[in-house]
């Protein structure tokens, strides 16, 4: 026996559809890569792109050991939130070529194995961040 309300119920769920999840997963995905990858864009090209999308100039900003670029590009895109919220830097400090990449406690190349990276979640120390980066600003 069925309950009475079953042929009256298409569809009880909370959130979004399936193809919501998979199209944000496959945008998120598709930008991640695009804004870490390493390719150059003519710089007239990007001036128009960066209005739209995060690109990789863009996004390589986040990576420098300058703590006020590193504390930015919160947003993966658009990259107005930044804007918006006054995280967006259009150059680093240094320069492109002159940006340092990366935290200090992180440069020890025997640190940068798979093995290490597997169990760094685990072994790491976060104040080591917070130390090293309060004292660049």
């Amino acid at each position: 026996m069925t309950p009475p309300f079953e042929d009256n119920c298409e569809s009880w769920s909370i959130g979004p559809s399936a193809l919501a999840v998979l199209i944000f997963e496959a945008a998120l995905n598709s930008t991640t890569m695009f804004n870490h990858s390493n390719i150059r864009i003519p710089e007239s090209v990007d001036r128009i792109l960066r209005l739209l999308v995060v690109t990789p100039d863009v996004h390589r900003v986040h990576h420098s050991v300058i703590i006020r670029e590193t504390n930015s590009y919160y947003g993966f895109n658009p990259p107005w939130w930044d804007r918006l919220l006054g995280t967006y830097k259009v150059q680093p400090e240094k320069g492109h070529l002159g940006m340092t990449i990366g935290l200090p406690q992180f440069r020890d190349p025997k640190r940068l194995t798979l093995p290490w990276l597997l169990i760094l979640p685990f072994v790491g120390d976060p104040a080591g961040y917070r130390s090293t980066v309060t004292n660049k600003d």
